[in-house]
């Protein structure tokens, strides 16, 4: 039991790093939003969505070959330190170099020749800080180091969040004049602060607090040796490079439609603001996918050693059945709250009036990552039954499905075009891991009856937005309401349900 229970806390703690960090970064969209023109907020969007891949790329499943060689034979697990360290070193300093030497072509072909050349050095130093560390942190979980992880994780956070109020509240209310008892600092800030670095400072602050991570690591960092031990060195690479095509795959579903959009959006399509603007206010609504996005990440969490550790229960099945109708449920309820508190929600968090120009998209891209959560409730049957080759196939078909969508709906459709492209994309990926997984390994899922809650969840939502289209003071507590009935309507019904037919769990 003791044993249970550290787990658990060590589960935690992990878990708090990621889910707590993204709901803390989050909370820049208001400041983004209010401080940046909706032009400007697309632009740290789109290069953003390129560092999501170069993520992957710099990587390139080594983290992974990393724990797989360290836990095959524990007495080299030095050995895979330092070769695996070494590997993604030489890779992100050569990679690093690329990105340096190319930057002004990148930002010509990006459309962006009047950003400072320096955005392109210090997204490189970014990325390469990222993958560096990757090891290291893999380290600290290997040895089971949950508190000094989440620590530096969640400093980093911090840092990053202060550094963008410095930049961009502090130091613009400094220089004028707003608060009289900083006056003072006036001289300082003029020294240290270039109001004409806009978004700049939203790269620079990432730079800095990435920086810390080498002091922070430090421990760790002074293990390792810089040794590439080839056989070993050949091996990883064997194992990893299909995670790196998985990972490709993976975040093509998930951020190709923002770049997408800036280079096959018609000009003027909107008549009523360009395309930067229009890259802006889909990134915006994008990010209100975050609601749906923690709940999912918290699951991942807690799902994957949970289904591991009950795989040889002969009762097993039926269980995952039970997990995958209540995870239907939170995620629905998830959509149906959003959906009906978009009129205040949006102006709250999205500080500038334009972004409710892409409001209709938020419940689309909350549907297409509904269906993605679902997808990675079902992919436990390829990771049971070791057919983990279907979980690529799976991500690579959606990819090119993003890509094929993305190029027929966005110059007809716009931003609307590339959030049904998600949509499209997540629903073809779950109903082919549906489809074989009840072929390979059979799990008794209640599914009509969790597609009748998502479909009358959508219905009921959307019916419900067009009779409260404004942010009334009668629409907001109409839609604080309904959500509050929704979740009483599904408890008594949930338990009604249970009280005739009993879960044996």
């Amino acid at each position: 039991m003791s044993s249970l229970k550290k787990l658990a806390g060590d589960t935690a703690l992990y878990g708090i790093s990621s889910i707590l960090g993204r709901a803390l970064n989050f909370l820049l969209v208001p400041l983004y939003t209010s401080v940046f023109a909706v032009g400007e907020y697309g632009i740290v969007g789109t290069l953003y969505a390129y560092v999501a891949f170069f993520n992957v790329l710099y990587t390139y499943g080594m983290e992974t070959a990393y724990f797989r060689f360290a836990n095959r034979q524990r007495e080299q697990e030095q050995l895979a330190y330092n070769t695996s360290f070494t590997s993604i070193l030489i890779t992100s300093l050569l990679l690093s170099g690329i990105l340096f030497l190319l930057a002004p072509t990148l930002l010509e072909w990006l459309n962006y020749q009047r950003l400072p050349v320096s955005y392109i050095y210090w997204l490189a130093i970014i990325i390469a800080l990222d993958a560096i560390v990757a090891i290291p942190f893999a380290r600290l979980r290997l040895q089971n180091r949950p508190i000094l992880f989440a620590s530096a994780r969640l400093i980093n956070i911090f840092l990053n969040i202060g550094l963008n109020l410095f930049f961009l509240v502090l130091c613009p209310a400094i220089l004028r004049g707003e608060w009289p008892m900083l006056s003072s600092l006036q001289p300082l800030v003029e020294r240290i602060y270039d109001p004409g670095l806009g978004v700049g400072y939203v790269f620079l602050s990432n730079l800095i607090a990435n920086s810390l991570y080498l002091p922070l690591l430090l421990p760790v960092l002074l293990k390792v040796r810089l040794q590439l031990y080839k056989p070993m060195w050949k091996e990883m690479l064997l194992y990893s490079y299909p995670l790196l095509l998985m990972g490709i795959a993976g975040v093509t579903n998930q951020m190709l439609s923002i770049p997408l959009l800036q280079h096959w959006l018609p000009d003027n399509f909107y008549e009523a603001y360009n395309k930067e603007a229009a890259v802006g206010i889909f990134i915006g609504c994008y990010k209100l996918s975050i609601f749906m996005n923690l709940a999912i990440q918290a699951f991942r969490f807690a799902a994957e050693p949970f289904f591991f550790s009950k795989a040889s229960d002969k009762n097993s099945p039926a269980l995952f059945s039970q997990v995958m109708h209540y995870f239907i449920l939170v995620c629905c309820l998830i959509l149906f709250a959003v959906t009906v508190n978009l009129p205040w929600l949006v102006p709250l968090l999205l500080r500038d009036t334009i972004y409710l120009e892409g409001l209709e998209i938020v419940p689309i891209l909350l549907l297409g990552y509904l269906f993605y959560g679902v997808y990675l409730n079902l992919s436990i049957w390829f990771k049971l039954s070791d057919k983990t080759g279907w979980g690529t196939w799976f991500t690579s078909i959606g990819a090119v499905l993003t890509i094929v969508l993305n190029l027929l709906l966005i110059p007809l459709l716009g931003y609307m075009g590339a959030a049904l492209s998600s949509l499209l994309v997540y629903f073809s990926i779950m109903a082919m891991c549906y489809y074989y997984g009840q072929k390979f390994y059979p799990i008794p899922y209640r599914t009509l009856s969790g597609l009748l809650y998502i479909g009358g969840t959508v219905m009921l939502a959307y019916a419900l937005r067009l009779l409260m289209p404004e942010a009334t003071w009668p629409a907001v507590a109409a839609g604080i309401g309904a959500t509050l009935l929704y979740i009483l309507a599904i408890g008594l019904y949930e338990m009604k349900r249970l009280r005739t037919s009993p879960s044996p769990f």
